[in-house]
C-alpha cells in the first residue's frame, strides 16, 4: 500500500497499520464462518483460542474447498478498497 505517500506522524502510521491488520482479520474470521457448519464453528473457533494453528488448517482444509484461494482473494479485496481509500485521501 502507498501508506508513505500520506502525510501522518509515527503514531498515526502505526495505528493506521493496526486496524488494517484487524480488518483483515476480521474479514477472514467471517469467510471462514460463514462457509462453516455449526458444528465446526464452534471446533474453528476452540482452535483458534487455543493456538492449534495446524489443527485449525486441517479443519478449514477439510471442510472448505479452495480456503487458501479464498483467503486470498478477501486479503485482494481489501487491499483494493485500501487503495481507493488513500486515493480519496490523497485528493482531498
Amino acid at each position: 500500500l502507498s501508506l508513505g505517500d500520506i502525510s501522518m506522524t509515527p503514531h498515526e502510521r502505526k495505528h493506521l497499520i493496526l486496524l488494517i491488520e484487524s480488518n483483515i482479520h476480521h474479514a477472514v474470521i467471517d469467510l471462514v464462518l460463514s462457509e462453516l457448519s455449526d458444528e465446526d464453528k464452534k471446533l474453528f473457533l476452540l482452535h483458534l483460542d487455543t493456538d492449534h494453528h495446524t489443527k485449525m488448517w486441517h479443519l478449514l482444509e477439510k471442510k472448505i474447498e479452495n480456503i487458501e484461494g479464498k483467503i486470498r482473494a478477501v486479503g485482494e479485496e481489501i487491499k483494493k478498497q485500501l487503495h481507493a481509500d488513500i486515493q480519496e485521501v490523497k485528493r482531498s
